[in-house]
């Protein structure tokens, strides 16, 4: 019972961290408060408003008929960017902004105009947002690939709100159904149309039935499903929403449960409808009886100039543990480093009461940085009043313009406050983010609520001198208007214990996506090391270059221009007479401004857990909005206690991980060493040619025709990536996911609670009259250690395996000793009492042990078939005047593959 608590908490602590980014509310039936960001990297287009008003009105229509009557659309903000001209009419935004928008515009970085949904939590989990290009809501040509907008919104939905995926398979096109014949991988399967593959002579091409590939038993490459423009059916939107009488998701009875989708992989073969009909949206809503709805209340907010306050703690507390130069460090790297050009910066300092240091300052260059950092306090003494501080800060922040609206404050402390819950409304009503540090065991367990009310950043920093977390923690509070070029990038953070004599070696990867503004920052807890550093030219840097400050026990070494691209090679070594920590962190801007960096962000997907209960880490590195793949990704997490727990997080499609190859690398974590704070850094790499940039998962169907009347008319082909080398090359970067609270955790060992992950990628093909199984190992713990058995299943009945998996026929898979989590597995058998012939379909599923008897869940269903297609039938002939081009020539090598390929198979039965 207590395994199956813990498994009921997983998908709920989803939903609370993804969730709690949007502001959208649903109230009597009508989703309220939808926020829109426009990238500030798009011109000035008021077509670009007219077009989303006219999107939203017709996808409301829609919803409320897709849904039977249950939801639309009520209200709906847009956030317009600075770079637009301002207006009147404009409001203020508050807590809005572009990396908590559930649907933004912005230009695609590599190919097309694909819309499309960031999904990373399982099933009927919400995804974190919308993305849809200027091109996409412009260009009224594209109305006949993707359909008309507010049906493309609506699919896209039902992939943010409510968690389903798509019932197509850009990866998987066709399969092989029950009934033995070839099917495009769609939903329903009594969807009509015709599958052609385009035969070229010269420059001349006609569409031609698609042949049969000998290896697969399924078309060749490149042929392409064209659905009938008139259908007698109604569902399904998650497939083709396009198309003009579809206006239902597959339920039940029309879900196709063969086709090799998403939605049936995460899902367990449950329909879109089942799966949305469980959401919360659903559960709490009942039928309107007045159809009649109201369109969209549109409002428009535009961003103003960005406006912070530092608000520190000086309390007698912070004097312990050398809070107070710490803090003075990481909020000088902020100020000198962090904060952009442009922006206007305050400090306060609170104890008892409150002080404050600066007035808002607008920075233009480093002579405001130099006189901010100047005001940094350097003595600790009084007591905590954290509501002082946070009013002080709404004072400092509204002389700007009178208002706290979409002002911040950052707000560190290691104090208890009993009077925070004081300030509590005063800090709902202002509008304004409040971004809070906890430093030390001891800072207030209401802290995070004041984030939690505003939508700031929760972040924490231990007392340990082994770890960078303050400057990591001051390192990513930046500018959420969605223009990454601006932003301080970390590229390095590292610290280490270092005797006497010797040295902290390392090198640092600045890549083509950066160079300006990048400073290496040398930190110390006793004495300054000796500093060699040298660039990718062979030019050095020794501690005469860097500029050293006794207080902060830092020195700074600022690149003029762009740096150079390459390997930095760093070595600090230790002058002390006694062992001492020493670090390096490094930071930089984008190269060119309308090229954007890679970035990386993390997240846990909850910001609390009682025990046992696990999270998951989640890292997305992109470029642009492109993912990037082959990254090298790892957590470290740091418990209150100082512990340490390092995760390498993959991106493979096994345990945590839903997607494979979609740039969002995740792993379970459950190594609670006790109650508290828990601080998460995550740090990517990429040592090779490993690393590239791919198109984003869960885009909305290309469809490359359409049968009218018998006739295919087609649509221009998918845009090629406008990048032509897709790969990365060297890069790091570091980046802190913030902090989150565990409770509950009982002292002394803990128990072994945690059951192998689900397998998830189980396949199977039968080569002769072998099968061969293939599969991603699940761990002895979730998606960590080792299994200790696999209890291997097969059955002529997909049914029986997901009904009675305990009395399906056994496979003996005994002598197989279960990989590491994440390792490859494969495993080829013969069948007995089974005769392989054309036509054979047998399923197979698993499940996983761990030393304790654990089981996990029943693995996705695997389908081996056997299938010798039909001869081809003959090709047109080239006219003399003709030269078939490669294509065709592939055409007559395929028989000779076929026929050849065909006497090997009969053979290996018959023998």
């Amino acid at each position: 019972m207590e395994v199956l608590r813990i498994f009921a908490f997983i998908s709920m602590l989803h939903l609370a961290h993804l969730a709690q980014q949007s502001m959208v509310q649903l109230k009597n039936n009508g989703y309220e408060d939808i926020v829109f960001a426009i990238n500030p990297n798009i011109p000035e287009n008021p077509k670009i408003i007219e077009k989303i008003k006219s999107m939203l009105t017709d996808a409301s229509t829609y919803i409320l008929q897709a849904t039977k009557n249950k939801l639309f659309i009520r209200s709906v903000k847009i956030l317009i960017p600075n770079t637009w001209k301002t207006n009147s009419s404009y409001g203020r935004p508050k807590t809005e902004s572009f990396d908590k928008a559930d649907v933004i515009i912005a230009d695609p970085f590599l190919q097309g105009d694909d819309p499309y949904t960031l999904q990373y939590g399982g099933c009927g989990e919400k995804g974190k947002y919308i993305h849809l290009t200027p091109n996409f809501l412009l260009n009224d040509r594209l109305l006949r690939i993707y359909g008309p907008r507010g049906r493309i919104f609506v699919h896209e939905w039902a992939h943010l709100r409510w968690g389903v995926f798509d019932e197509y398979n850009h990866d998987q096109p066709y399969y092989l159904s029950g009934q033995r014949k070839v099917e495009a991988t769609r939903c329903p399967s009594s969807i009509n149309g015709l599958n052609k593959v385009d035969l070229c002579f010269g420059t001349k091409c006609e569409k031609v039935d698609c042949e049969y590939d000998p290896s697969t038993g399924l078309y060749e490459e490149g042929c392409l499903f064209y659905p009938n423009i008139e259908q007698s059916v109604k569902e399904s939107i998650m497939f083709a929403q396009g198309l003009d009488p579809i206006h239902e998701f597959c339920d039940k009875d029309s879900h196709n449960s063969e086709a090799p989708n998403q939605q049936n992989k995460l899902c367990n073969q449950q329909s879109t409808w089942e799966v949305i009909m469980k959401s919360p949206d659903m559960t709490s809503t009942t039928p309107l009886t007045n159809t009649n709805i109201p369109p969209p209340v549109i409002s428009f907010l535009q961003y103003r100039a960005r406006v912070v306050t530092l608000v520190l703690d000086i309390s007698g507390s912070m004097g312990g543990y050398n809070r107070i130069s710490r803090m003075y460090q990481a909020s000088e790297v902020y100020i000198m480093q962090i904060i952009e050009t442009g922006a206007y910066l305050g400090i306060v300092v609170f104890s008892s009461g409150a002080e404050i240091k600066s007035e808002l300052v607008k920075i233009t260059d480093t002579i405001q940085r130099e006189q901010l950092k100047t005001l940094l306090p350097k003595v600790a003494t009084g007591g905590t009043n954290i509501c002082s501080g946070v009013h002080s800060g709404f004072e400092v922040n509204k002389k700007l313009d009178g208002a706290t609206y979409g002002t911040e404050i950052v707000l560190l402390t290691d104090g208890e406050d009993s009077g925070i819950s004081s300030c509590f409304p005063e800090v709902e009503a202002s509008g304004a983010v409040i971004h809070t540090i906890a430093l030390g065991p001891s800072a207030d367990k209401a802290l995070e609520q004041l984030a939690t009310m505003t939508g700031g950043l929760k972040l924490y920093a231990s007392d340990s001198v082994d770890a960078n977390g303050l400057i990591d923690a001051f390192s990513g509070i930046v500018s959420s208007t969605g223009d990454v070029t601006q932003q301080s990038v970390q590229v390095e953070s590292t610290t280490l214990r270092v005797q006497s004599s010797q040295c902290l070696d390392g090198t640092v990867s600045i890549d083509n996506t950066l160079g300006n503004d990048t400073f290496f920052l040398v930190t110390w807890d006793a004495l300054i090391p000796n500093i060699l550093l040298s660039d990718p030219t062979g030019k050095k840097y020794v501690n005469v270059q860097f500029a050293s400050d006794q207080f902060s026990k830092s020195a700074r070494l600022t690149i003029p221009g762009t740096a150079e691209i390459g390997a930095w090679v760093y070595s600090l070594c230790n002058t002390h007479s006694a062992e001492q920590v020493l670090g390096i962190t490094v930071n930089s801007r984008a190269a060119d401004g309308k090229e954007p960096p890679i970035v990386a962000e993390a997240y846990m997907n909850a910001d609390s857990a009682s025990y046992p209960s696990p999270l998951i880490v989640y890292a997305i590195v992109t470029k642009g909005l492109s993912p990037v793949l082959g990254a090298s990704v790892t957590a470290v997490i740091e418990a209150q206690d100082g512990k340490t727990t390092t995760l390498d997080l993959l991106d493979n499609g096994a345990g945590a991980d839903i997607l494979k190859n979609d740039g969002i690398y995740s792993k379970y974590f459950m190594s609670y060493t006790g109650n508290g704070r828990y601080n998460l850094r995550v740090r990517v790499g990429s040592n090779s040619d490993k690393s590239k940039l791919a198109a984003p998962k869960n885009r909305a169907l290309y469809m490359a025709g359409f049968v009218v009347n018998g006739t295919i008319e087609s649509n221009p082909p998918r845009p090629k990536p406008s990048i032509d080398n897709l790969n990365l090359g060297n890069f790091s970067r570091t980046v802190s996911g913030g902090a989150f609270v565990v409770s509950n955790v009982p002292s002394g060992p803990l128990p072994d609670l945690y059951k192998p992950n689900k397998i998830t990628d189980l396949s199977a093909v039968i080569q002769g009259t072998q099968v061969i199984l293939k599969w991603t190992a699940t761990g002895d713990d979730l998606d960590q250690g080792n299994a200790t058995r696999y209890d291997l299943r097969m059955s002529l009945s997909s049914q029986e395996l997901v009904n009675n998996f305990v009395n399906a026929t056994a496979v003996n898979i005994s002598y197989i000793t279960p990989k590491p989590a994440g390792s490859h597995e494969m495993f080829t058998f013969k069948p007995e009492n089974i005769t392989i012939s054309n036509g054979t379909i047998i399923y197979f599923a698993l499940i996983a042990f761990d030393e304790i008897n654990h089981s996990s869940d029943i693995s996705n269903l695997a389908r081996a078939v056997l299938f010798l297609p039909p001869p081809p039938k003959p090709k047109p002939a080239p006219t003399p005047t003709s030269k078939p081009n490669s294509a065709v020539s592939g055409k007559m090598s395929t028989i000779f593959v076929f026929i050849s390929s065909l006497i090997t198979v009969m053979v290996a039965i018959f023998v």
